[in-house]
């Protein structure tokens, strides 16, 4: 553990939350843990939801309407594969948008860049043609292809 922990607004939904996001976690073969709630006072709904997710401790918080989820923070899921993202895309965009370059919404308003953990090194060669031709396109894609991503890179 980081010592850091996100803490999530939520307006009513962050038990629900943190269940769907563990278990889109433990399906995708990422390590996932659903911790306690707290409820105050003990009869009343859940004020906190516990969870964390690849290591990464989250505190989900039923503060109420006044704040919503902004595409100016967002969630990154680094995948192993395609198979990885295209679980985490089908999972993490169920009830919400599927967006470009990688980035859904969920159905909670959360957005979340289902990311091939090799992009950043793509974007990093350090021949700068190569990471423009995969940059390039992956601009073209919603859901990240891996292997078409890395045919961009290699093209001559």
């Amino acid at each position: 553990m980081s010592g850091l922990t996100l803490c999530l607004w939520f307006d009513g939904q962050a038990e629900q939350a943190a269940r769907f996001y563990v278990a889109a976690f433990r399906d995708g073969g990422k390590p996932a843990e659903l911790g306690p709630t707290m409820r105050q006072p003990a009869d009343a709904p859940v004020l906190t939801a516990e969870f964390t997710l690849a290591g990464q401790r989250f505190l989900g918080l039923n503060g109420g309407p006044a704040f919503k989820p902004s595409m100016a923070q967002s969630l990154c899921v680094e995948c192993d594969d395609q198979a990885q993202i295209d679980h985490f895309w089908d999972r993490m965009s169920d009830g919400g948008q599927q967006l470009d370059c990688g980035w859904v919404t969920d159905r909670f308003g959360f957005a979340w860049q289902i990311m091939p953990r090799a992009i950043l090194s793509m974007m990093r060669d350090p021949d700068p043609a190569r990471s423009a031709r995969a940059f390039a396109a992956m601009q073209t894609m919603k859901k990240l292809d891996i292997a078409a991503l890395r045919a961009a890179q290699d093209a001559a």
